[in-house]
C-alpha cells in the first residue's frame, strides 16, 4: 500500500513554498534576534542614575573634578561587568525564551505553510486533473469530446484550447481513414468481379484455348481470388479497429472452436496434423460479434495449421476464468525468436522463410493480416492477444475476452 504520494507537481510546489518560507522565516528570525541582543546590551552598560554630576552655575575647576569622579565610576562598573561571566541572569532567560519562543513559532507557521501550500498547490492544478481525467476518457471511438477548460486565458486555459484543436485534427484523420478503407475496399471488389468475368468468357469461348492460355487463366483467378481475401480482410481489420461489430450477440466460444474445427477438416487431414480439443463444452460463454469472433476463431486455428510441420500437433483450450474467457491455441512446429514473434501482431508482419524474422513480403503463407486482426477484434471486444514462442518449438497464442453469464437457450451458429 503506497502512503506517501509520489513525486508530483502538486508535492513539489509544496515543498517549494515551505522551503521558501522556512528559509525566510529563519533569516527574519536570525535578524530580529541580532537586533534584540544589540539592544539588551546597549542597555546593559547604561550608568546607573544618582551619580555625580556637574551642575550648572560650578567653576570649570569643579565641574572637571565632578566629570573625572563620574568617569572613575563608571570605568569601575565597566570593569565589574567585564568581570562577570556574561549578561546578568535575567537578561539571559528574557534573550533564551525569545529565541525559544521565536523557534516554536517558526516551527508552527512553517508547518501551517505547508498545509496552506498543498491546498493552494491543490486548487492550482485542478484544471491540469480534470484535463488528464478527460483525456483519459476519450479515445478513436468518442473523439467529438473536447476538454473545454474554462476561465481565464492563462497558460492552462492555452494549452487546453491546443490538446482540443488536436483532437479535432485527430477526429477528421480517423473519419477520412474509415471513408478511404471502406470505400477502397469496396470500390476494388467491381473490377476484380469484371476480371473474373473476362476470363470466364474467354474460356467459354467454342474452340478449346490453348493449354497456356489456361494455364494463365487459372493462374490469374488464383491471383484474384486471393486478391479478393485480402480486400475481405481489409474490410473486417477496418471494422475491427473501428468497432464496427455487427450481428451482437452471447455465444459459447468452444462452439464456435468446434465449427472451426468441422470446417477445417480437410486442411487438417492434409497435413495429417493430430488436434486436441480440451475445451469443456458450454463453458466459455462471451458477448460480442458472432460474424467477427466466428473470425477471429478461423483465424488463430487457421494459422495453427498454416505454420505447422507436416504430421504435427495443435492443442486448443477454451477456458473460463471468473470474469475472463481465454481461447489458447498452441501448435508445434520450429523453435522461434520471441522477439519476432512479438511482431506478428502488426499488419502484414509475418515469419520469413528461415523462420527468424518478420517478412513483409511474399503470399505463400497468407497475407499477413491474420493475427493483426486477431488483435484488433480482441481489443474491439474488451480483450488482449498474446503470442509466445514455446521453448520446444511451435507458438503459442492465447486470447482472453470478457466473459458473459452463460445464456444456454440461446441457439447459435445454426
Amino acid at each position: 500500500m503506497r502512503l506517501l504520494p509520489g513525486r508530483t507537481v502538486r508535492v513539489r510546489l509544496t515543498v517549494l513554498y515551505t522551503s521558501l518560507f522556512l528559509i525566510s522565516g529563519a533569516l527574519l528570525l536570525a535578524l530580529a534576534s541580532g537586533v534584540t541582543v544589540h539592544a539588551v546590551a546597549a542597555t546593559a552598560v547604561q550608568p546607573r542614575s544618582g551619580g555625580p554630576f556637574a551642575p550648572p552655575g560650578q567653576t570649570g575647576a569643579v565641574r572637571i573634578q565632578l566629570l573625572q569622579a563620574q568617569v572613575a565610576r563608571l570605568q569601575s562598573e565597566l570593569v565589574h561587568l567585564q568581570s562577570e561571566t556574561g549578561s546578568q541572569p535575567g537578561q539571559d532567560q528574557l534573550g533564551h525564551a525569545l529565541v525559544l519562543s521565536s523557534l516554536i513559532a517558526l516551527a508552527v507557521m512553517t508547518i501551517v505553510s505547508a498545509v496552506l501550500g498543498w491546498l493552494i498547490a491543490g486548487r492550482a492544478l485542478r484544471p491540469v486533473s480534470q484535463m488528464t481525467a478527460a483525456a483519459r476518457r476519450i479515445s478513436e471511438d468518442n473523439l467529438n469530446e473536447r476538454l473545454a477548460v474554462t476561465g481565464p486565458r492563462d497558460e492552462l486555459k492555452e494549452l487546453g484550447d491546443t490538446i482540443d484543436g488536436l483532437l479535432a485534427r485527430l477526429e477528421g484523420a480517423f473519419n477520412a481513414q474509415r471513408r478511404f478503407v471502406a470505400n477502397a475496399s469496396h470500390e476494388l471488389r467491381t473490377p476484380l468481379t469484371t476480371m473474373r468475368a473476362a476470363l470466364d468468357v474467354a474460356l467459354a469461348k467454342p474452340e478449346p484455348a490453348p493449354p497456356p492460355t489456361v494455364a494463365l487463366t487459372e493462374r490469374l483467378r488464383a491471383e484474384l481470388d486471393k486478391t479478393d481475401a485480402l480486400l475481405e480482410a481489409f474490410l473486417v481489420l477496418a471494422r475491427a479497429q473501428h468497432r464496427q461489430l455487427p450481428g451482437y450477440a452471447t455465444l459459447p466460444l468452444d462452439y464456435i472452436v468446434a465449427a472451426t474445427l468441422a470446417a477445417e477438416d480437410a486442411a487438417i487431414r492434409a497435413r495429417n496434423l493430430t488436434v486436441q480439443d480440451t475445451s469443456a463444452p458450454g463453458g466459455a460463454w462471451v458477448t460480442g460479434s458472432q460474424a467477427l469472433l466466428s473470425r477471429l476463431v478461423e483465424n488463430v486455428i487457421g494459422n495453427a495449421i498454416t505454420h505447422n510441420a507436416d504430421g504435427g500437433w495443435i492443442q486448443i483450450t477454451t477456458r473460463n476464468d471468473g470474469d475472463r474467457v481465454s481461447l489458447v491455441v498452441e501448435n508445434g512446429g520450429e523453435i522461434l525468436d520471441q522477439a519476432q514473434v512479438a511482431e506478428l501482431a502488426q499488419p502484414f508482419r509475418r515469419l520469413g522463410p528461415d523462420l527468424t524474422g518478420t517478412d513483409r513480403t511474399g503470399s505463400d503463407h497468407g497475407s499477413g493480416l491474420g493475427l493483426s486482426i486477431v488483435a484488433a477484434i480482441a481489443e474491439a471486444h474488451g480483450g488482449t492477444l498474446d503470442l509466445q514462442a514455446r521453448d520446444g518449438g511451435g507458438l503459442r497464442v492465447r486470447v482472453e475476452l470478457p466473459a458473459a453469464p452463460a445464456t444456454p437457450e440461446i441457439e447459435v451458429l445454426s
